[in-house]
C-alpha cells in the first residue's frame, strides 16, 4: 500500500485530516476563537469571588450576615509597646510617654481612626510589660495596605525616640504590605519564568527553534482563550487569583505536553520514511487519540473539584477543565493546520548539537539513526533499552522492589496532619513582622488572631440582647477559652455587633481550636442561645480553619470515588480492557501516595527540607492533599494514556506481548522525558517561592511527575503488563455492551506491523 493511499479513522483523524486539508482556514478559526473569547471575556468583566462565597460553615454564615448589612470590616492596625526590660513596665511614666507619642503619631498621619489607648480598653498584659494601641486604617480594607505607609513610618520615627521600650506595629494592613514587598513578584517571576524553560527545555528535545516554538504558541494561545472563557464563566461561578495561577499552570504543562506528543509522532513517521501527508494522518490516528483519551480523563479528573462544595475550589475545578479542554481541541484541530503549512520548515532554526540528525552522527553515524521502522537512538533510549531489559527479564522482582520503594516512601502520608499554617509557619523568621507576631501572641494569648462573633438581632440594643453579650464576654473569660479583653463593637443601624474574642493558645492553632470548641459549644448556647431570633456565628482565622478543614474531610470521599470511577470507566472503554483499567488506576493511586508521603516526610517531620529550601513546619496547608490527589491523578494520566496506547497499537500490529511492552515503552521514552522534564522544571518554580504553602505544592508536584515519568512508567508498568500477559488485554463478554471507544488504527498500521523490539534497540529521546 503507498504512501497516499493511507486512510485513517476516529475523531481525532478526522479532525487532523479536516485540519490539514483546510490549513488556513483552520488556523484562522482558531485565532478567532482566542480573540473572541478574549474580547467577550474582558468585555463581560470578572466576578471575584466574595468572603461569603469562599468561606463555608459558620464563617461563610458570618461574612454573609456582614455582607447583607453593608458592613465593611477597616483593615485593624496594633502597635505593640513593650519594655525592654523587667523594671520597665506600663505604669512607668518613659512607658506611657511611649504610648501617646504612639497614639499622637499614628492619628497625626491623616491615615487611620479610631485610636485607643491600652489604658482605656486594658489591652495590657498580665505581667505589665506590654500593651496595645489599637485603631483602624481609613478607606477600604482590602487596599489598606496601599495606604499604611506613613503609619508605620511614624511608628518607626517613635521608636527612635524611645529606647527604652520595643514599638512595632502589625495588622492586616502592614503585613499585606510587608508581604507584597517581600514576596509580591514571586508569582510573577514564576509564571514569567516557567515559558522560557519549557522553551528551553523543548529546544534541547527538537534541536530546532520552530519546531520548539509550536508547543508553547498553542499552549499560550489556549491559555489566553481559557482566561476569556474565566471571565465569562465567572458570572456563574466567580474566580479568584488562585484559579489563574492554576489554570497557567495546568494549561502550560499540559498544552505543550499535548503538542509534544502529536509533533513527536509526526516526525517519527517522517523519519520512518512516510511523506509528511502520511506522517500527519498517522499521527491523527495515534497520538491524537491519545490526546482526546487523555485530556477528557484531565477534564474528568478536575471536575472533581466541584464535589468539594467550596467556592475556591470549584473556581480552580472550572478553570483547569477548561484550559485543558481548550489545550486538547487546539492539539487535534489547529496543530495538524500549523504542521502542514509548515511542512520541512518545522526544522526551521536548527541549533548544533542540539538537532536528531547531530546526535544520530555523533552516536555513530547511520547505525545509530533512523530505522526502517521510524525508530532512533540516544544514549537516552540506550538507558531505558537497559531498564527494561532487567525490568523485563525479572518482571516479579522489578515489581516487588518498585512498588515496595513507593510504598515505603507513601508510609510517612498516614500520619499526615493538614492545618493552615499560621504566619510563623508560612514565612518563618524570614521577616521581622513574624517576630512581632511571636510577642503579641506571646503577650496576649490570641491577640494577633481573635475570634469574631458576629451578632444578628432584630433589635440589637434591646435589653435581652445587651444581657446575653455581656454574659458572653463574661464566660468567654471564666471558662477558660479566653483571657480577654473581649471588645464589642455594635452597628446600630443594621443590629449587628462584632464581638472579638482573643483565644487561648494563640498561633498554636491545637490549643485555639480547643478554645474555639468552648466558646461554639459551651458559652455561646449558655448565652445567645437563650435569646430567641438571635444569630452568632463564630468567625475569624481560627474558625475559618476549622470550618475549611471540615468541609475538605467530608469532601474526600465523593471527590476520590468521582475521579476514580469515571477514569477507570473511560481507561475501561478507551482500551477495551478490564485488567489495563485496573492497573491504571492503582499505578496512578500508587504515584499520589508516593507523593504525598514525600511531602509529609520533608514539610511536617523535616527529613531533608533544607535540600529544597525549605523548613518542617509540622503540618501540611489544609487544602494541599486534595487539590494534589485530583491534579496529579489527571496529570498522571497523560503519560499513562500515551504509553498504554503505543503499546496496544504494537499489540494490535501482531507483536507478542511482551515484545509491544518493550516496542511502546521505548518508543515513547523520549517524548514522557520531555514533558516530564518541563512539568518537573515548571513546578519546580513554585518550589523556590518564599511562602511554604508554594513551596510543598511546588515540590509535591515535581516529585510526583518525576516519581510517575520513571518508576511508575519506566518499572512498574511494563513490570505488571509482563507478568499478566495476554490478560492485559482481558474484556468479559458480558462488557461489550459497553460503548467502544477503543483505539482506530490506520489500515497501513495494521498491514505493516513493526519488527520486533530486540536487546540493545535504540530509540531516541
Amino acid at each position: 500500500m503507498g504512501n497516499r493511499d493511507t486512510r485513517v479513522r476516529g475523531i481525532a483523524a478526522r479532525a487532523g485530516g479536516w485540519s490539514a486539508r483546510h490549513r488556513w482556514a483552520a488556523v484562522g478559526i482558531w485565532v478567532l476563537f482566542v480573540v473572541l473569547a478574549m474580547g467577550l471575556g474582558s468585555a463581560a468583566g470578572t466576578v471575584e469571588l466574595k468572603d461569603s462565597d469562599q468561606l463555608s460553615g459558620e464563617t461563610g454564615r458570618a461574612a454573609a450576615i456582614a455582607e447583607e448589612a453593608g458592613i465593611d470590616e477597616p483593615a485593624g492596625e496594633t502597635v505593640l509597646v513593650q519594655g525592654k526590660d523587667a523594671g520597665v513596665k506600663a505604669t512607668s511614666t518613659e512607658f506611657r510617654a511611649a504610648v501617646d507619642a504612639v497614639m499622637k503619631a499614628v492619628e497625626g498621619t491623616g491615615k487611620v481612626t479610631n485610636v485607643t489607648s491600652p489604658y482605656d480598653t486594658d489591652t495590657i498584659s498580665k505581667d505589665g510589660r506590654s500593651a496595645l494601641v489599637q485603631f483602624d486604617m481609613r478607606g477600604e480594607a482590602e487596599t489598606a495596605g496601599e495606604r499604611v505607609e506613613p503609619v508605620l513610618k511614624a511608628v518607626e520615627g517613635v521608636q527612635k525616640d524611645h529606647g527604652s521600650v520595643l514599638i512595632e506595629e502589625i495588622g492586616g494592613a502592614s503585613m499585606n504590605k510587608t508581604f507584597d514587598d517581600a514576596f509580591g513578584n514571586d508569582f510573577k517571576q514564576a509564571e514569567y519564568s516557567a515559558v522560557p524553560v519549557a522553551l528551553g527545555i523543548l529546544l534541547v528535545a527538537f534541536g530546532a527553534l520552530v519546531a520548539a516554538l509550536v508547543p508553547v504558541l498553542l499552549a499560550i494561545t489556549a491559555i489566553v482563550a481559557t482566561m476569556g472563557l474565566m471571565m465569562l464563566v465567572s458570572h456563574i461561578q466567580p474566580m479568584d487569583d488562585t484559579s489563574s495561577s492554576v489554570m497557567l499552570l495546568v494549561g502550560l504543562a499540559v498544552g505543550v505536553d499535548y503538542c509534544l506528543f502529536y509533533l513527536r509522532r509526526e516526525r517519527e513517521e517522517r523519519a520512518a520514511g512516510r511523506d509528511p501527508e502520511t506522517a500527519l494522518r498517522i499521527a491523527a490516528a495515534t497520538s491524537g487519540r491519545a490526546i482526546i483519551v487523555s485530556g477528557v480523563t484531565v477534564c474528568v479528573a478536575m471536575a472533581g473539584m466541584l464535589f468539594t462544595g467550596i467556592a475556591t475550589f470549584k473556581a480552580m475545578g472550572l478553570a483547569s477543565l477548561m484550559v485543558v479542554a481548550v489545550a486538547m481541541v487546539g492539539s487535534v484541530t489547529v496543530l495538524p493546520a500549523v504542521l502542514s503549512l509548515l511542512g520541512t520548515r518545522v526544522e526551521k532554526g536548527r541549533i548544533p548539537f542540539l538537532h536528531p540528525d547531530k546526535r544520530r552522527k555523533s552516536n555513530g553515524g547511520s547505525n545509530n539513526g533512523t530505522s526502517g521502522n521510524g525508530r532512533s537512538g540516544d544514549n537516552g533510549s540506550r538507558f531505558w533499552t537497559s531498564v527494561l531489559r532487567v525490568v523485563l527479564a525479572k518482571p516479579a522482582i522489578s515489581l516487588v522492589v518498585a512498588a515496595g520503594a513507593l510504598l515505603a516512601i507513601a508510609a510517612p502520608a498516614l500520619g499526615m496532619k493538614t492545618q493552615n499554617l499560621t504566619l510563623d509557619q508560612e514565612f518563618g523568621d524570614s521577616l521581622p513582622i513574624v517576630a512581632t507576631y511571636e510577642r503579641v501572641n506571646e503577650a496576649f494569648p490570641g491577640g494577633s488572631d481573635p475570634a469574631e462573633v458576629v451578632v444578628k438581632a432584630a433589635d440589637i440594643n434591646s435589653a435581652e440582647v445587651k444581657s446575653a453579650i455581656a454574659d458572653f464576654r463574661e464566660q468567654a473569660v471564666s471558662s477558660g477559652a479566653s483571657r480577654g479583653p473581649v471588645e464589642v463593637t455594635v452597628h446600630d443601624s443594621q443590629n449587628v455587633a462584632f464581638v472579638y474574642v482573643p483565644l487561648v493558645g494563640g498561633s498554636n492553632l491545637d490549643k485555639a481550636e480547643k478554645s474555639l470548641e468552648i466558646i461554639r459549644d459551651e458559652v455561646r448556647p449558655a448565652t445567645f442561645g437563650k435569646v430567641d431570633g438571635v444569630e452568632a456565628p463564630v468567625t475569624g482565622q481560627v474558625a475559618g480553619s476549622k470550618d475549611f478543614n471540615d468541609q475538605l474531610v467530608s469532601a474526600v470521599a465523593p471527590v476520590f470515588a468521582f475521579v476514580v470511577v469515571f477514569a477507570f470507566l473511560l481507561m475501561l472503554l478507551s482500551f477495551r480492557s478490564l485488567t489495563i483499567a485496573i492497573t491504571s488506576i492503582v499505578l496512578n493511586l500508587l504515584s499520589v501516595g508516593a507523593a504525598y508521603g514525600i511531602l509529609v516526610a520533608v514539610f511536617q517531620h523535616g527529613w531533608g527540607a533544607s535540600l529544597v529550601g525549605a523548613e518542617g513546619v509540622g503540618a501540611i496547608i489544609t487544602w494541599l492533599p486534595l487539590f494534589l490527589f485530583v491534579i496529579l491523578f489527571g496529570l498522571s494520566m497523560d503519560y499513562h494514556v500515551f504509553v498504554v496506547s503505543r503499546i496496544r497499537e504494537a499489540r494490535m500490529r501482531g507483536l507478542t506481548t511482551r515484545d509491544a511492552i518493550q516496542h511502546g515503552v521505548v518508543t515513547t521514552a523520549g517524548v514522557i522525558t520531555s514533558a516530564a522534564v518541563i512539568m518537573v522544571a515548571v513546578f519546580a518554580i513554585f518550589g523556590t517561592l518564599s511562602m511554604q504553602s508554594m513551596k510543598q505544592m511546588g515540590v509535591g508536584l515535581a516529585a510526583a511527575v518525576l516519581i510517575d515519568a520513571t518508576i511508575i512508567r519506566g518499572v512498574l508498568l511494563p513490570a505488571v503488563m509482563a507478568l499478566l500477559g495476554e490478560r492485559n488485554w482481558y474484556f468479559p463478554k458480558w462488557l461489550n455492551r459497553l460503548p467502544d471507544l477503543s483505539h482506530d488504527e490506520s489500515p497501513e498500521a495494521a498491514a505493516s506491523p513493526p519488527p520486533p523490539a530486540v536487546e540493545g534497540e535504540r530509540v531516541r529521546v
